[in-house]
């Protein structure tokens, strides 16, 4: 009985998520047909042939989904797809623009989104159960500092923009960084599950500062300071922010102690000065967000057109295919959101940091019905990676924080970002998925219970005492 209580209730959510990939899916279609027509009177027949390509690569991820993670989230997924979507539209609509950008992208950025609907549906099919990380919890988190350094390795390593983090294998490039984040999560998340009770507890002392003990402690730290280090080296200033924010989240969340964030934030407030201080395009790019009036014939340039675009938009923007969104250099990837801003206005910027707000809700909302704690911290770190980089690119564009070299999660044009988004929201999937992980301890069922209890008895204490 219980067996098809549950079937029930996963057939339910999947016909929820196929009703909502399906709204998307028209979304991204008028908006296509839009962008084609500010172009040509007719819509072309391309436009139905990407429609039918977009909807079969969305069906197989549904079907899979359905399959092989029954009973999972059923929100994510339509929300990648919607975003991966309006991304491929505004890639095709950044294509009709004039210069350098005259190359066809929506192209290749298609075949990227075939790829990583590939990767999603490979990451489900050879990852049936979360907790079989913790069997190569080293290798992950050493394979994952290798992979990072090679682009500092010669012929293969490429720089481009002053970071040093593309490799380039047979005319591929890639950033092997997009796949180093998630080997870390899961590293960070593998190793918390397990220590998180002697990490709590502070037995060793350095100066006026109380730490856990050394060798519970020395492996999470060794390898996290060391992809800092390596990608330091990389002037790559963007990934460390994360790789840095992710880590003290994950430490606070599996541990439950304040000193963490508290130490983390002095720490980063050291790091800040001492980037500042070190690198050259650290500098340029803090004076360029303090004033970039000043500096608008030269480095403040693209800033300054990210600006222009998103006050041109206003409330509800020029139209899709009506802005001048190719003023902005390097508009595909840094500074996608200031073309929507521009042509999309207000409420299309808005929509879309919705879908980013709710997919990031989603995400924080499975980490707290995992069924371990494993899951729960993957859930975490996968969540907060996503999260810090929206926040990173978005404040970026609009001038709250300093500019960084990262994209915007689906939307941005590049297929190493958009395959490890892919692979991020599958082992969301998976742990969301029911079923009880085999490796980790479960959760214990009597701290759920006591929660219960304790929510149940609040009213009826509250009603006496009046």
């Amino acid at each position: 009985m219980a067996k098809t209580a549950s079937a029930a209730a996963a057939r339910r959510r999947a016909n929820t998520e196929l009703g909502l990939m399906v709204l998307g899916l028209l979304v991204v279609l008028v908006a296509a047909a839009l962008v084609e027509l500010s172009q040509q009177p007719d819509i072309p027949e391309a436009v139905l042939n990407y429609g039918a390509g977009f909807l079969a690569l969305s069906v197989v991820a549904h079907i899979a989904k359905r399959r092989l993670a029954p009973g999972s989230d059923p929100l994510i997924l339509p929300i990648a797809v919607l975003l991966n979507g309006l991304g491929l539209v505004m890639v095709r609509r950044l294509d009709f623009t004039g210069g350098e950008q005259a190359l066809e992208f929506a192209p290749s950025q298609t075949v990227w989104s075939a790829v990583a609907v590939a990767a999603f549906v490979l990451t489900l099919w050879f990852v049936r159960d979360h907790t079989s990380f913790d069997d190569y919890r080293y290798l992950i988190g050493l394979g994952s500092l290798l992979l990072l350094l090679t682009p500092l390795l010669p012929v293969i390593g490429r720089e481009i923009n002053g970071a040093r983090i593309w490799l380039s294998i047979g005319g591929l490039s890639f950033q092997p960084v997009e796949a180093v984040k998630l080997g870390f999560v899961i590293f960070f998340a593998s190793y918390l599950a397990e220590k998180r009770d002697v990490l709590a507890v502070a037995t060793s002392r350095l100066g006026p500062i109380m730490l856990p003990p050394l060798r519970a402690f020395a492996p999470l730290v060794g390898i996290w300071a060391m992809g800092l280090a390596v990608l330091g080296l990389q002037n790559d200033l963007g990934p460390t922010l994360l790789l840095f924010g992710v880590f003290i989240v994950m430490l606070y969340i599996g541990t439950g102690r304040l000193a963490y964030p508290v130490v983390g934030v002095l720490l980063a407030a050291v790091g800040a000065v001492f980037a500042y201080q070190s690198f050259g395009h650290v500098q340029n790019r803090v004076s360029i967000w303090l004033d970039v009036w000043s500096r608008y014939d030269g480095d403040g340039f693209q800033l300054a057109q990210s600006l222009f675009a998103i006050g041109t938009g206003g409330i509800a923007g020029v139209g899709l295919g009506q802005g001048q969104p190719g003023f902005i250099p390097f508009v595909r990837t840094d500074f996608i959101f200031s073309a929507f801003g521009e042509e999309a206005g207000l409420l299309g910027t808005t929509g879309i940091l919705l879908c980013f707000v709710l997919l990031i809700g989603r995400g924080f909302r499975i980490a707290m019905r995992a069924r371990d704690e494993m899951g729960a911290l993957l859930a975490v770190g996968l969540t907060t990676i996503l999260a810090l980089q929206v926040f990173v690119i978005v404040g970026g564009a609009t001038r709250l924080i300093p500019l960084t070299g990262i994209t915007l999660p689906f939307v941005s044009y590049g297929g190493s970002s958009l395959l490890s988004n892919y692979v991020l929201v599958a082992l969301l999937a998976r742990v969301s998925a029911p079923g009880v992980p085999r490796h980790t301890r479960r959760r214990r069922e009597d701290d759920f219970e006591d929660a219960e209890d304790e929510r149940t008895a609040q009213p009826s204490a509250a009603g006496g005492s009046s």
